[in-house]
């Protein structure tokens, strides 16, 4: 997976360079505070995975044009917003192994930050004149709002299903993805058919991504993630590895977990103890096989198009969503 890595970067290297540039061009906020804020978030290492998969969607799709790079920073700035709000919401301390915002700038001044962000987002979305483009984006962002209170709502409750769990995820998630798919095949002027692949394969590619980011915080440490191992957990957020072992786990463990879930101050040796039972009662491995259903039907949606650079980078970042390690 390591070598899967390098040859997706060393094929993306332009492209991220002038995503980069064009994050930092487009920010534009008047007030300094608002950005040393925003780049606290924006410019601490994250992939850039949505702006890369606009662009390379829109390429499949033969666009042609000048402006992919500055579209595809919209995808950044909504993700780096939620990541500024969600921050705040669960108190977590780290982020992509720094200080979360907040801690540095103040809750109020990283929410805020956070609305900036989704207002310039929405302004750079106005200037290829498509409604199609608004159109998608407010769906965006209706969702991942309505996803992280469902998420908010569920906190340590026993009973959340798999199904409940997999719509959160989707709204939260997967349709940041799909949106950044589509917009590339719609400011392509793809034709229908060719939009609703690539928006089922970043659908698929979302839902894979969260299953697996979900299957780190028990696999993986702490430098690795870049943030506390087992904060999932702690915030109270039942994710897919315990839902399945929840259900069964013969009931002297499953009492030991449910104590656990509910207990935010639980040890590292109990947070082994789980690892171990999420382990044994097939939790890490079903999370697996579902994500890795998720990555075969996204790169089945690639089918529906000729053989191209593009469309080989697209499905090695497919079977890398499953494997990565932070």
């Amino acid at each position: 997976m390591s070598d899967l890595k390098k040859k997706v970067l060393a094929q993306l290297a332009p492209d991220l360079a002038e995503i980069e540039n064009a994050l930092k061009a487009n920010l534009t906020p008047y007030l300094d505070l608002i950005l040393r804020t925003a780049g606290h978030i924006l410019f601490s290492g994250g992939k850039r995975l949505r702006p890369l998969l606009m662009i390379l969607c829109a390429r499949l799709c033969g666009y042609k044009g000048t402006h992919d790079k500055t579209m595809s920073v919209i995808f950044e700035y909504l993700h780096a917003a939620t990541l500024l709000h969600d921050d705040v919401v669960d108190g977590a301390d780290l982020r992509r192994g720094k200080s979360a915002a907040y801690t540095i700038f103040g809750a109020p001044t990283a929410v805020l930050t956070g609305d900036f962000l989704l207002a310039r987002s929405l302004s750079i979305a106005l200037q290829p004149r498509k409604l199609e483009v608004i159109d998608v984006l407010a769906k965006i962002t209706e969702d991942m709002s309505q996803g992280e209170i469902h998420q908010l709502i569920k906190k340590q409750d026993l009973t959340l299903s798999e199904e409940e769990y997999t719509e959160i995820i989707r709204r939260k998630t997967a349709v940041l993805m799909q949106g950044a798919c589509q917009i590339g095949a719609i400011i392509a002027d793809a034709d229908k058919s060719e939009e609703h692949a690539l928006a089922d394969y970043g659908f698929h590619l979302g839902m894979a991504f969260q299953m697996a980011d979900d299957l780190l915080d028990y696999v993986s440490d702490t430098k690795s993630l870049g943030k506390t191992v087992g904060a999932d957990l702690r915030e109270g957020k039942l994710t897919l590895p315990v839902i399945y072992a929840l259900k069964r786990a013969l009931p002297e463990d499953r009492s030991f977990m449910e104590n656990l879930i509910c207990d935010t101050h639980f040890s590292f040796a109990d947070f082994e103890k789980l690892k171990e039972m999420l382990n044994s009662y097939g939790g890490l491995a079903y999370t697996e096989q579902i994500a890795a259903s998720h990555v075969g039907n996204a790169k089945s949606a690639l089918m529906l198009f000729e053989d191209s650079p593009a469309k080989e980078t697209l499905s090695m970042i497919a079977d890398y969503s499953l494997h990565r390690k932070s």
